[in-house]
């Protein structure tokens, strides 16, 4: 059944007259009459009587002819629903961030935006797994994703085509930490010892950082003598239980500056268990929503102090723009 049958019906029941039906409803006669026939046929019920003069309803007419009202109010007050989500998210620009990202990054980077209202965050995505972020920028679920970088982050490596570009927005670095002693000394820490295996708090097969420690550990086979204790989904897991003293993990510093300035975590291993990441912003090329270019633009030229030894300001470095 074609909602211009319903139309159609309207029409015929207000004018009680085919030709003039048919010629409000700017088609021939026969073809009106074709339309009612199919519109009957599909309800499987005569509506029309047509042996009267003027035309009538039938009783099945009478009572399709106020459910056809209420459908066809339906119909334009949802078009009209539609219409308005489209014109609102031509203006509505979403970001896909990780857990540690967003809540490092949010309050100087990208609160500003949200409260100018030039930028949603899309909350659930601080635990998609890893594949999901290109796949929700290639289909247009979000405008903007922000991730660490590494060349070990082999999910990424499509963003890295002519149909995205990125920006650098920020450098960090991957670390190990550990829950101090009363001395001050990491409890636990790499390179191990020969004879005691360290106890290993890592991210989940699905995170966006277990490639990155994966590859450190691979590179370091011969003095990171591990024993894996814990995999997390987020990096607050894995922060929380190193923090109860369960063992060491791999953290962005950054992430862990709070609690590296309070001395409840100290870095646990050496320059061979560093990992330099990028912090990178993606967008397609093809999205045209006008207020991303500016949007783009601001975050690609933003610029503050290091706050944090070891660990790169906000950068500006772009790429096939």
């Amino acid at each position: 059944m074609e909602f211009n049958w319903l139309r159609d019906f309207i029409a015929l029941t207000a004018t009680q007259s085919f030709s003039r039906a048919a010629e409000e409803r700017h088609v021939s006669q026969p073809a009106f009459s074709r339309r009612i026939r199919a519109l009957e046929a599909a309800i499987g019920a005569t509506l029309i009587n047509r042996e009267t003069l003027p035309l009538s309803l039938t009783p099945a007419g009478e009572i399709f002819h106020a459910q056809a009202q209420l459908m066809l109010r339906s119909l334009e007050e949802t078009i009209e629903r539609c219409q308005a989500a489209e014109v609102e998210d031509e203006n509505l620009l979403r970001l896909a961030a990780s857990q540690s990202l967003y809540s490092t990054y949010h309050g100087d980077l990208v609160q500003p935006h949200v409260d100018r209202g030039d930028l949603t965050v899309e909350l659930g995505s601080v635990d998609w797994p890893a594949e999901k972020y290109p796949a929700s920028l290639h289909s247009g679920g979000v405008d903007l994703v922000m991730v660490y970088w590494h060349p070990s982050l082999g999910f990424l490596r499509g963003l890295d085509q002519g149909a995205y570009t990125y920006c650098v927005v920020a450098r960090d670095r991957l670390m190990a930490f550990s829950k101090p002693g009363p001395d001050g000394k990491p409890l636990h820490r790499l390179p191990g010892s020969d004879k005691t295996r360290v106890p290993l708090i890592t991210y989940g097969s699905a995170s966006v950082l277990r490639p990155v420690v994966d590859d450190l550990l691979d590179r370091n086979a011969g003095t990171a003598n591990t024993l894996l204790v814990s995999q997390n989904a987020l990096s607050s897991s894995v922060k929380a239980l190193i923090l109860e003293g369960f063992g060491l993990g791999f953290l962005p510093r950054r992430f862990a500056a709070p609690e590296l300035d309070r001395g409840t975590l100290v870095p646990a291993g050496d320059d061979r268990f560093t990992a330099d990441l990028e912090i990178r912003l993606y967008r397609r090329r093809e999205n045209m929503k006008p207020r991303l270019d500016p949007l783009w633009a601001a975050f690609c030229d933003m610029t503050t102090d290091g706050d944090h030894d070891n660990v790169a300001p906000f950068t500006s470095t772009k790429q096939g723009d």
